[in-house]
């Protein structure tokens, strides 16, 4: 399967009807300073671990700051079975550009608070 493009506008649309997930292929440390809400963690250099179950029904759009990673690792990232899969094209950056919000760990535990958070799901 070919991993396509899809800006964040088009993104935020299929987002609010529920036809896609969306996977942070980023490390946690990342994630945890800013991520898309909704995003569901997958770091990359854990990926092959992975298991995505029942979502494989969805359109799969994975991101990470500015889509060199997930460009590069488009293989790894279609070989988990989804029915379509998209890269954010431009990362969290692009998302960001658009003007759509972010958020952060850190802003959900409070101020110098630690808030666990699992993988996935």
């Amino acid at each position: 399967m070919q991993i396509k493009s899809i800006d964040a506008l088009a993104l935020k649309k299929r987002l609010d009807d529920g036809s896609a997930v969306l996977i942070d292929i980023r490390e946690p440390h990342e994630y945890a300073h800013e991520h898309i809400e909704g995003a569901r963690l997958a770091p990359l250099s854990r990926f092959a671990a992975e298991d995505f179950g029942g979502l494989r029904d969805k359109t799969a759009v994975f991101y990470c700051r500015s889509g060199g990673r997930t460009g590069s690792n488009a293989r790894l990232l279609t070989a988990k079975g989804f029915r379509d899969a998209y890269h954010l094209s431009g990362g969290i950056m692009a998302w960001k550009a658009a003007g759509l919000p972010t958020s952060s760990q850190r802003a959900a535990a409070g101020e110098g608070g630690r808030k666990r958070f699992g993988w996935l799901f």
